[in-house]
């Protein structure tokens, strides 16, 4: 199906999806509440135009049917269950039949193939295992392809380190964040991360720029390719860079159907425009998930190593959008900027406070290794950012230097934003 026609896909899309409305119609009494309440029926849907008729699952829908109101399958019928943090409100549930399980573990193997890895080849699995599905997602696909895999997790940094030194592993599946935290821990030790066995990580979870991968392949001697996935649509595998191309990650459109929309009024945008990438599943039993809003910022773009389509790197969401005295900002604005300065390391987060009626932007950053915070070079980096930030992003941010190690290590999602404007 990589290389399958155009026609023979979209003939694909149409028998699945128009089976997905009527699985979640006939079986989920909140999608069939929901489309009750547009006047849509699964039989309104004729063609893949006709999606659009249908309404938008948000993740509040996942919330308000805490735990388990959105399955459209008997719950004994679910073989596992994965949940969101919460950290924002109840965690999202989603449950996977049997069925489930395995179409997931095909298309991550698909991906980790797409990625450049072979059977035989060993994988350092560093995505969080438990209710994240970062992990077990990544754990499944890879002894799909016939993988060795090391699941390790997230956590325990130096002795991550001692095992990717031992055991030379062809590939790592991380954070981007989190990757260059391992690099530091290389060097720490006084390893040459350049030296180890590495030669691709496969990088998701997270938006990250194309200015992080040249900073990552030039530390650590590797490709580095973009995954992308989210729980309440399958997990990661959703879409995954190719190697040969590394130009934006190929949707794996015979089992998810790609719309773009305006995210402030909802209606799909033309094709190749940007917008909020919205997502149908065409393969799920526990939860089809119907036009679900992913909040990702992005657009879509014709095939090139595979036939289907690609979406642009994401490097922001509409809910991450920081807006600072009337500016849209977004961190990986930050990120790119940070990354020209060669006195700075990309350690950084963005601190929103507000003195009186106005918001301020504070941006911690960490000096580059060698360097010393208060020294001259260190300030010159810092007037330049801020120079930059003003100029390109166009709103006025405090630098705060900070020395290495000096911004928190994540284990899993960097969190660049701290808003203390509610304090």
């Amino acid at each position: 199906m990589e290389k399958a026609s155009v026609d023979e896909l979209r003939a694909l899309q149409l028998k699945r999806l128009q089976a997905t409305l009527q699985h979640a119609y006939a079986n989920s009494p909140a999608y069939r509440r929901k489309f009750d309440a547009a006047g849509v029926h699964p039989a309104d849907c004729r063609s893949l135009a006709d999606l659009r008729k249908f309404p938008f699952t948000s993740k509040a829908d996942l919330r308000d049917a805490y735990p388990f109101g959105m399955l459209a399958v008997p719950r004994e019928r679910c073989v596992r269950i994965h949940a969101s943090s919460g950290t924002t409100g109840k965690p999202t549930v989603v449950g996977y039949t049997k069925n489930d399980i395995e179409t997931w573990s095909h298309v991550m193997a698909r991906s980790i193939r797409a990625s450049g890895a072979r059977p035989g080849d060993m994988v350092h699995v560093s995505y969080g295992y438990g209710l994240f599905t970062g992990g077990l997602g990544a754990h499944y696909g890879a002894e799909r392809l016939g993988l060795t895999v090391v699941p390790f997790g997230g956590g325990q940094t130096e002795r991550q380190v001692q095992l990717l030194h031992d055991f030379r592993p062809d590939l790592i599946m991380v954070t981007p964040s989190y990757m260059l935290a391992i690099a530091d821990e290389f060097e720490r030790q006084g390893l040459d991360p350049r030296e180890c066995s590495l030669r691709i990580g496969i990088f998701g979870a997270e938006p990250w720029t194309n200015d992080m991968r040249a900073k990552i392949e030039q530390r650590l001697g590797l490709e580095a390719v973009d995954i992308y996935g989210l729980s309440e649509v399958m997990g990661p595998g959703v879409a995954n860079e190719c190697i040969e191309t590394k130009d934006g990650p190929t949707i794996w459109e015979d089992h998810f159907y790609p719309e773009i929309v305006d995210p402030e009024t909802g209606e799909p945008v033309p094709e190749g425009e940007f917008g909020e990438l919205v997502f149908t599943s065409l393969s799920k039993e526990a939860l089809p998930i119907v036009r679900y809003r992913t909040r990702d910022l992005t657009r879509l773009l014709p095939g090139t190593a595979r036939t289907m389509r690609r979406m642009q790197k994401i490097t922001g969401r509409s809910d991450d959008m920081m807006i600072v005295r009337g500016v849209n900002v977004f961190p990986t604005q930050i990120e790119e900027l940070i990354l020209k300065q060669p006195g700075l390391a990309p350690h950084y987060q963005c601190i929103l406070t507000r003195e009186g009626p106005l918001d301020t932007l504070t941006v911690a950053v960490e000096v580059a290794a060698g360097v010393a915070p208060e020294g001259s070079e260190a300030q010159s980096a810092a007037d330049t950012l801020a120079h930059h930030i003003k100029s390109f992003i166009g709103t006025s941010a405090r630098i705060e230097l900070r020395p290495a190690g000096g911004i928190e290590r994540s284990l899993g999602k960097a969190k660049r934003v701290v808003d203390q404007r509610q304090l």
